[in-house]
């Protein structure tokens, strides 16, 4: 029989489904879950408001967002973070995006991958904000047209409709994040993998650690948006160099990197729900979470 845990989530994104997501399809191999709306023992929220502040248990911090937890408000966290609290586990919110096995690279034929793209670049994006991301749209477009397909800088006619079809024809992808962080790696990168097109890519310096940065165009190994539109405009002419690092796999010795290996996940779940740690609240959270309800 499975032990039960009575669990709450809080402060996700607007699209976020409490009964159908990433943390209850883990937990429910291994636990009966009762989701509750309040007097849960835990508490799974992010940073999209403060209704966290209402809950005494177990407050459990997970952001896809470039933040950084605050033990003083949770008693323990996922984070984009490399850190050694025995509290904190690292948990990139790629690692949320489907199964991470299917970025294990079985035999790949480059040669029929190569002949099956039609376009060039792509740029999918419609947060306006990254300006170094807008930067080396322009710089990169001065050797060839890039394909934009999202709301931003938008040259196709209108937003695609299916991201992932629509990587799958470019021989490359630029994959910048929305900022620059270390350890902040998204989704950014791990789509255009699974579309099977060489991201570009920009945010983490130490994205390193996460993937195999010879099956990938990184930022960080050559160290100014010119240097970098260099390398593609190479990659680009000589397919020898271009089909080399198609084959090359994914994740470092084509396994799972341990940040996303559910196993290890579950492992630390494990560890919270039997240490049910609660820590000493900060004075302040008190009257804000009396006005709080007060307003609604």
């Amino acid at each position: 029989m499975k032990p039960r845990i009575k669990l709450a989530f809080a402060d996700f994104w607007g699209q976020f489904d409490p009964a159908h997501n990433y943390f209850t399809r883990l937990l429910s191999a291994r636990y009966d879950l009762e989701l509750v709306d309040r007097d849960a023992d835990f508490l799974i929220y992010s940073c999209f408001g403060a209704s966290h502040r209402r809950h005494r248990g177990t407050r459990i911090y997970f952001t896809g967002e470039n933040t950084r937890p605050n033990f003083r408000q949770c008693d323990y966290a996922f984070s984009f973070d490399h850190c050694d609290r025995p509290e904190h586990f690292r948990l990139p919110l790629y690692g949320l995006y489907g199964d991470p096995h299917w970025l294990v690279k079985w035999p790949v034929d480059a040669e029929a991958i190569l002949r099956a793209k039609t376009g060039f670049c792509n740029f999918v994006y419609s947060n306006p904000r990254c300006k170094t991301r807008v930067k080396f749209f322009h710089k990169l477009s001065k050797y060839k047209r890039v394909d934009a397909g999202g709301r931003l800088l938008n040259n196709i006619g209108g937003p695609v409709k299916s991201k992932l079809d629509f990587l799958r024809q470019y021989k490359f992808t630029i994959a910048f994040e929305n900022s620059s962080h270390p350890g902040y790696t998204t989704e950014k990168i791990v789509e255009p993998m699974q579309a099977q097109s060489l991201p570009i890519y920009w945010g983490n310096p130490l994205v390193d650690r996460d993937f195999n940065p010879r099956s990938f165009v990184n930022y960080f190994d050559h160290g100014s948006l010119d240097d970098l539109v260099d390398r593609v405009v190479e990659l680009d002419r000589n397919d020898d160099r271009y089909l080399e690092m198609v084959r090359q796999p994914w994740y470092h010795g084509n396994v799972v990197n341990e940040y996303v290996q559910s196993e290890r996940v579950l492992a630390q779940f494990e560890r919270i729900f039997a240490e049910r740690k609660v820590g000493r609240r900060p004075m302040f959270s008190l009257p804000r979470v009396r006005r709080w309800r007060s307003a609604a």
